[in-house]
């Protein structure tokens, strides 16, 4: 047995409430883009799981915009969800999909700096309290609950603050997600030196076959492109549905968790927002930022225990056929490759094979729509978790305004 297997065997005994809660059938338990089977990779499902980021309510941080509350417990379930899409795009950003958590094992430094960006604290880009100071841009009080599309507004806004990240985010408009539209928000400007490869002996081989030259070309061509496409999130706002979602989406949004692409799901009940991450069978696996945790110290200069950002208990699971209607669908896309086989997987899996659409992929920007212009940002210098202390102190004008809003 090795180490890794040692602490998966740990792990599975520690959790063994969530192996029986499960069921042991053959159906598959799929969590964004991966593949379980319960009987036999139980430990594997169980890393996964623990190893995607958990923001719950908070208590006792520093009250939002001087005055307003130090806990958002009771109407930050959502704000914290928004968090936890988010985090996972940038855990698949600089770490890998494939990238695991051990609590016993340190951590790359990309961790830290990820988890660091969504500390309870004033100047953390994407905390609580950029989050609902931003969101009053939306028409949303401080301490008032948000629906999926409003969060995803703030991320989008919040995203172009964040300099290291470099994350391009996209919110579909009336059920469609436009391709141009996505290329020429995600395209890095400004870009006219392409990275240089090692230096090549004429004729040598590489271990892949190609002649030396060929695979410095083929280096260069994927370094290219690499450097010049933004990392997109992409959230597509849906309503599956009236009162509650009907059944002939049921199918295709199953799908969705099963493209590598998947980021998550927001949606929940009516004012209880849960983070969706899977499903096994007619059921949803979720994450539930419902649990009020003491805010972690940052100002002592010690590293941050991580232990609370982890869920360490049995996520929770809620029939498909409960779920409120309104949703938003999230996938990040690291190149412009993962993005063109997305929008091929959308097309032969969900709007080939589905007579009702969730929604529609379309090449060209509708000609009836406003003309597209990719969000920019005022002239506010940040670095990774550094931020601004008050979203409302950037705009100098309405018009400054207006136009971080298109």
């Amino acid at each position: 047995m090795t180490a890794e297997d040692g602490v998966l065997a740990k792990y599975e005994n520690q959790f063994s409430e969530l192996l029986e809660d499960l069921p042991d059938a053959d159906e598959p338990v799929w969590i964004l883009g991966e593949c379980y089977n319960v009987k036999t990779k139980k430990s594997e499902l169980l890393s996964d799981v623990r190893s995607r980021f958990w923001f719950t309510y908070r208590k006792k941080f520093s009250p939002i915009g001087g005055t307003g509350p130090s806990s958002d417990a009771g109407w930050g379930c959502m704000l914290r969800c928004g968090q936890m899409i988010l985090a996972q795009a940038l855990v698949c950003r600089h770490l890998g999909r494939d990238w695991r958590w051990d609590p016993e094992k340190h951590q790359p430094k990309e961790y830290h700096r990820i988890l660091s960006c969504f500390l309870d604290k004033k100047d953390s880009c994407y905390s609580i309290h950029q989050m609902a100071q931003m969101g009053v841009g939306e028409g949303k009080s401080v301490g008032e609950w948000y629906g999926p599309n409003t969060v995803a507004q703030v991320l989008k806004k919040l995203a172009l603050f964040d300099d290291w990240n470099t994350l391009a985010v996209y919110v579909s408009m009336d059920n469609t997600v436009v391709i141009e539209d996505i290329k020429k928000q995600c395209q890095q400007p400004g870009r006219e030196s392409k990275p240089r490869a090692g230096p090549c002996v004429r004729g040598e081989v590489s271990v892949s076959g190609q002649s030396c030259s060929e695979a410095q070309e083929r280096a260069l061509h994927l370094q290219s492109q690499s450097l010049d496409w933004r990392p997109l999130l992409l959230v597509i706002p849906l309503r599956m549905g009236i009162n509650s979602i009907n059944p002939v989406y049921i199918q295709a949004f199953k799908e969705c968790f099963k493209m590598p692409q998947s980021c998550g799901v927001l949606g929940g009940k009516p004012n209880l927002a849960y983070y969706f991450i899977g499903f096994i069978d007619d059921e949803l696996i979720y994450l539930d930022p419902h649990t009020t945790q003491q805010a972690v110290d940052t100002e002592s200069g010690s590293a941050v225990d991580d232990q609370s950002y982890h869920c360490q208990r049995t996520p929770h699971r809620m029939k498909i056929t409960s779920l409120d209607p309104s949703v938003a669908l999230g996938f990040f896309c690291k190149s412009e490759e993962d993005f063109d086989s997305w929008c091929d997987l959308v097309q032969q899996e969900l709007l080939k094979k589905r007579n009702l659409r969730m929604f529609e992929l379309v090449e060209k920007h509708p000609s009836h729509w406003p003309p597209f212009v990719p969000p920019t940002k005022p002239e506010v210098q940040t670095t990774g978790a550094e931020f601004i202390e008050s979203p409302d102190k950037l705009f100098e004008s309405e018009e400054e305004f207006e136009i971080l809003n298109v």
